[in-house]
Formats: structure tokens, C-alpha cells, sequence
């Protein structure tokens, strides 16, 4: 773990780069909701392909390695930049989207979608946790009630002890990368243009997991699959190019809450597509969940 007293959010954007200016919460609103939608429809056409016969890990892979390929010509990368590819910090915010990726996707294959989503969620309470600790930014008494009642709409969806499956507790492994690297993000946006912070996830998923994909192997393709697959990757990395975006104007309190919109797209595209419906139990951890993300988001406004 890397010295709390050094995860300082920075104040510029590297050298001789202004501060960015401050933008209006609709538009950071806009941004993170419109890459939360882009996230999820990557993720069902993910799950699409795992009931098709392909395996996450090189769902996973594929997604990176395809995305990667098409937006490299388009991210701007200079040669002064490649060496800082290598960065350890970098790496690390890689290897937590590829365990976010890894894990969400094999969630997926054994369990519905909203409810993947909703342990998934455990993510937005890891960073507010580690914001607080490694960022220095501010929670406040009631954002801590906030935090309580999230969790406890997890809990009502993962239903710990009560037959809780495998897929349960790989969505909850996804949350805890995704609250990781959502601070990670913070933390470098200030330091990286949002266009290199999306390639270099890419290029650093696609070297990870493709050792995991050439075991597991690719699965026989035809003109469905090839653009399931193709959704899948576009999906993902349009809305981490949105999340480095909203990351550069507007603190983790802020971003974390709007995550929860991930909630709502899941359970419509899960019913949409594979026809899939929570609960009773789980659609009212779903709507605690939504209900603390919601205030926590006129906290932050406030």
C-alpha cells in the first residue's frame, strides 16, 4: 500500500498545464450517468458472450486488447509519454480495471445481472472509504449514515448465508476493484490527460489477462460473436473516457454517488435482454442502495 501522506490529489495537471476549469454538477451529472449506461451495455453484451460459450477471462481480454487497437490512432499518445506507460502507479490502475473487468464478467455468467450490480456496489462505499484515507477529502457524520444505509442494500442483495452463490462473491471482489480504482482515477487525472489514462488501462489489461486467455482460448467465432464482442469493448472504454473526464473536474464524493445509476441500467437491460428480474428482497436492496446514492448526491450539491 503506497504511503497515505503521498496520495495528495494534485493540484495541476502536470507541467505548465492550467487547472481545468470548473464545470456546472449537470454536466458532470450528464458525463458519469452517460458512461455508467455505456459501462453496463458493454457488460451485457459480456454476459451474451459467456452464455454463447466464451470464457470471461478472454471475454475480458478481448475487451481490452479490441478497444485498445481501435483507440490507440485516436488517444493523442506522444513518444515522451510512452515511458511513463511503465509507471507503477499506472500498472496498478490497470491490473484494478482488469480485476474489475475479470470479476464482473464472471459474475455475470452465474448470476442476474441486477443483482451483480447490486453487491457490485460495495465499490462506491470502498471509495469514499479510501478517498477519505488516501485523498484527504472530506466525510461527514452523515455521509457515514449514507454509507450505512448503501451497505445495507448490499446486503439485502447479496443475502450473505442465505444461499448466496458464486456469483455473489465475485461481484463483491468487482466492487472492491472498483472502488480502488475509481481513487486511483482521481488521483491521476489531475497528472494525465483522460485520453492516456484510457489507453494505458487498455494496453496494461490486455498485457495482464493475456495469459489467462490464451489458457481458457478463444471460442469459435462467428458474425453474432464478433460483434458482441465489439459492443463489449466499445462499451467499456467510451465510459472510462467519460469517468477520466468527470474525474478531472469533480472530487470522489461527487463521482462515487453517480455510480448508482449502474443500478438502473442493469436491471433494465438484464430484464431486456435475458429477461431477468430480481426479487422481491433484492429489488428493495436496489432501491436502498439508489435511495443512498441519490442523497448522497444532494449532500455533495449542498
Amino acid at each position: 500500500m503506497p504511503d497515505p501522506q503521498r496520495l495528495q490529489t494534485p493540484s495541476h495537471t502536470g507541467p505548465g498545464r492550467p487547472i481545468p476549469a470548473a464545470v456546472p454538477l449537470w454536466v458532470t451529472l450528464l458525463t458519469v450517468v452517460t458512461a455508467m449506461f455505456s459501462i453496463v451495455t458493454g457488460d451485457t453484451a459480456g454476459k451474451a458472450l459467456s452464455a454463447s460459450g466464451a470464457h470471461p477471462f478472454f471475454v475480458a481480454w478481448a475487451r481490452f486488447a479490441m478497444a485498445a487497437l481501435v483507440l490507440l490512432p485516436f488517444s493523442g499518445l506522444r513518444r515522451a509519454e510512452l515511458a511513463q506507460l511503465f509507471d507503477w502507479r499506472i500498472l496498478m490502475r490497470g491490473a484494478l480495471i482488469a480485476g474489475v473487468i475479470s470479476s464482473i464478467l464472471t459474475a455475470l455468467r452465474y448470476a442476474p445481472m441486477a443483482d451483480v450490480f447490486g453487491a457490485f456496489f460495495i465499490g462506491p462505499i470502498i471509495s469514499f472509504i479510501l478517498a477519505a484515507w488516501l485523498l484527504g477529502e472530506r466525510i461527514t457524520p452523515l455521509r457515514c449514515v449514507l454509507l450505512g444505509l448503501g451497505f445495507s442494500g448490499v446486503l439485502l442483495v447479496v443475502k450473505p448465508g442465505f444461499g448466496a452463490g458464486p456469483g455473489m462473491g465475485f461481484a463483491l471482489l468487482a466492487g472492491v476493484f472498483f472502488g480502488s480504482f475509481l481513487v486511483t482515477t482521481r488521483w491521476l487525472a489531475g497528472s494525465f490527460r483522460p485520453r492516456f489514462l484510457v489507453i494505458s488501462q487498455l494496453l496494461a489489461g490486455s498485457l495482464l489477462l493475456a495469459p489467462l486467455a490464451f489458457v481458457v482460448g478463444a471460442p469459435a467465432m462467428t458474425a453474432w460473436l464478433w460483434l458482441l464482442f465489439a459492443i463489449s469493448a466499445f462499451g467499456s472504454a467510451l465510459g472510462n473516457l467519460l469517468l477520466a473526464v468527470a474525474n478531472r473536474h469533480a472530487p470522489a464524493s461527487v463521482i462515487a454517488p453517480l455510480i448508482y445509476t449502474q443500478l438502473l441500467a442493469a436491471t433494465f437491460l438484464g430484464w431486456l435482454a435475458f429477461g431477468d428480474w430480481p426479487d422481491a428482497l433484492s429489488l428493495t436492496g436496489l432501491a436502498v442502495i439508489l435511495a443512498s446514492g441519490i442523497l448522497s448526491l444532494r449532500l455533495s450539491r449542498r
